[in-house]
C-alpha cells in the first residue's frame, strides 16, 4: 500500500514538473510580440545615431542584446527599455561601447559624407533611422545595415573604402529581399 501511494506521489511530482516546463515555453506569437516591442523600444532610443548599431536575438522569455554604441549611456538605455517590456524575463547585455577617440570621430564624419552624400546613396538618408550604419573603432570600420540592393551595397563599400585614413573596411550590408 505504502508502495503504491509513493509510486502516485511520485508520478503526480512529475506530470506536475513537466507541465510546469511546458508552461515556460512561449508561444510563437508572444516570441513574435516580444521581438516586436524590443525592436520598437530600440529604435526609439533617443539617442541612438548612425554611428550606433543596436541588434537583438530573442529566445523565448530571454533577450540577447548586441551592437556597438558610442555613448555609454546608450548601452545602458537599451537594456533598462527591453527589461521594461512585458514578458521579457531576462536581459543579457553584450552590447559594445567604442573607446572615443577624435581619429574616429573625424573618420565617421568623413564616411558620413561619403555615403550619405552621394547622390546614388542618398535616398538612404531620408529616414529618420538611417538604414546603413557606420560603425568606427580604432581606425577599422563596419557598415551594418540593410540596403535595396547589391549595387548599393557595394557602392557603400567602396565610398567608405575611398575614405583616408581608414585601416579596414568591413561590409556586413544585407540585402532586402
Amino acid at each position: 500500500m505504502i508502495t503504491r501511494n509513493v509510486a502516485v506521489l511520485v508520478s503526480v511530482l512529475i506530470l506536475g514538473c513537466a507541465l510546469s516546463v511546458a508552461q515556460r515555453q512561449p508561444s510563437q506569437k508572444a516570441v513574435e510580440r516580444i521581438q516586436k516591442e524590443v525592436r520598437h523600444e530600440l529604435i526609439m532610443l533617443p539617442y541612438l545615431g548612425v554611428f550606433d548599431n543596436l541588434a537583438y536575438k530573442v529566445d523565448g522569455y530571454n533577450v540577447t542584446l548586441v551592437g556597438q554604441v558610442t555613448r555609454p549611456s546608450l548601452k545602458s538605455d537599451a537594456q533598462n527599455v527591453v527589461k521594461k517590456i512585458e514578458g521579457v524575463e531576462k536581459v543579457d547585455d553584450q552590447i559594445e561601447v567604442l573607446p572615443p577617440s577624435s581619429m574616429d570621430d573625424r573618420l565617421r564624419l568623413r564616411l558620413y559624407g561619403a555615403i550619405y552624400g552621394y547622390e546614388p546613396l542618398q535616398k538612404y538618408a531620408m529616414p529618420v533611422v538611417k538604414p546603413i550604419r557606420i560603425i568606427v573603432k580604432n581606425g577599422h570600420v563596419s557598415l551594418e545595415g540593410v540596403v535595396d540592393n547589391p549595387g548599393d551595397k557595394n557602392l557603400a563599400g567602396i565610398r567608405a573604402n575611398g575614405v583616408s585614413g581608414i585601416f579596414s573596411v568591413k561590409n556586413n550590408l544585407v540585402v532586402a529581399k
